[in-house]
């Protein structure tokens, strides 16, 4: 994520700011230039935004609950912004926790779907099953409530991704990642994975891409759910991690591709947030040149994958190391082998429109 500066008193703002903390302007954020901006009111009511002079636009109809500060030019007909537009199903705000969740989660998919429009991907609203469009459900489980209630689960179905509001919940959601063993579980890695499944369907198209996509990830053809029933009843192979990024990769094609678009993801986000404060990785003992670099990378420009991965490795051996001296765990307790790498490397082809083959 970029860092962004109030255009009206120069003080540093973030992603999710709705207000200068020095100047008291008002912030939102503008999907075409994808820069937080100084908001001026007119006389109709309306934003003019100090990043782009002479426009006019309106909050997002979701600001009003406190969960969103991206803007909607105010000649559109829709009440809701890029990202909130691809909402298909909210819970109950009447009740106050499902507020607090579906906040927590708006800030998560808020955050993916930047790296989407900055990636170039198409980031279109689903407005009929299987249109190919995207869309979002956030829903409160009351299967424990009400028996007979089929309990949800996070998933993903031929564009629609769903998520249960609880892993909104701290408590609970530490509670499964011990249950699962997962070394991560979290709001935002959720959907980065989910959304690596739709975009999988919709980019990993001909028989070139495919051919290769089975190659580094399996044959998708093989039975899914005797695959995950396989995967929960035996657990992963005991050299899952020769070949995967994740123990839960290992269970599926499907699960493969989604968890290396998710860690594909988490990459470029936090390599964009190290270079916006001038990392620079110098340990003081040692002399291996592969362990120190200067953060000064724009993860979204298309380049070849070694440039990302030669800065993220060093990054992540200071950050594992600080997390530890602060009983934190690891930062990204993960291993990039040669065969993850070369998984990452598809999906950067992907994402960036190169030939496969």
């Amino acid at each position: 994520m970029k860092l962004f500066q109030c255009q009206s008193c120069n003080q540093l703002v973030y992603f999710e700011n709705t207000h200068c903390v020095r100047c008291g302007m008002a912030l939102g954020f503008l999907t075409e230039i994808a820069t937080l901006s100084a908001l001026a009111a007119d006389a109709n009511g309306m934003w003019q935004p100090l990043a782009l002079p002479g426009r006019s636009y309106r909050s997002c109809a979701n600001a009003s609950h406190g969960v969103c500060n991206w803007l909607v030019p105010a000649d559109s007909p829709d009440p809701l912004c890029q990202a909130c537009a691809l909402n298909r199903t909210i819970p109950d705000l009447t009740i106050a926790t499902n507020l607090e969740h579906w906040r927590r989660i708006e800030l998560a998919k808020h955050r993916v779907v930047y790296a989407a429009l900055r990636l170039g991907l198409p980031v279109t609203p689903q407005r009929d099953e299987g249109d190919g469009g995207l869309a979002f459900d956030f829903i409160a489980d009351t299967s424990l409530a009400f028996p007979d209630a089929e309990p949800v689960r996070t998933g993903h179905d031929n564009g629609l991704v769903t998520l249960n509001i609880v892993e909104a919940d701290d408590a609970e959601r530490e509670r499964q990642r011990q249950q699962m063993a997962e070394p991560y579980r979290t709001l935002i890695g959720h959907l980065r994975h989910e959304i690596g499944h739709y975009y999988e369907q919709i980019l990993v198209v001909g028989p070139e891409r495919m051919q290769r996509c089975r190659e580094l990830f399996g044959d998708e053809r093989m039975d899914y759910a005797e695959a995950l029933e396989r995967h929960y009843r035996q657990g992963p192979p005991p050299d899952w991690q020769a070949r995967h990024v994740s123990a839960y990769a290992s269970s599926h094609p499907w699960e493969d591709f989604a968890e290396s678009w998710a860690h594909y993801l988490l990459i470029i986000d936090a390599l964009e947030t190290a270079s916006a404060f001038g990392l620079r990785i110098d340990p003081a003992v040692g002399d291996d040149p592969a362990l120190s670099t200067t953060i000064d990378v724009d993860p979204y420009r298309p380049q070849p994958l070694p440039a990302l991965i030669d800065a993220w490795l060093p990054l992540t051996y200071a950050a594992n190391a600080l997390n530890r001296s602060v009983g934190q765990a690891d930062f990204y307790p993960f291993v990039l082998n040669h065969e993850v790498v070369a998984k990452l490397d598809f999906v950067h082809g992907l994402v960036h429109g190169q030939a496969l083959t």
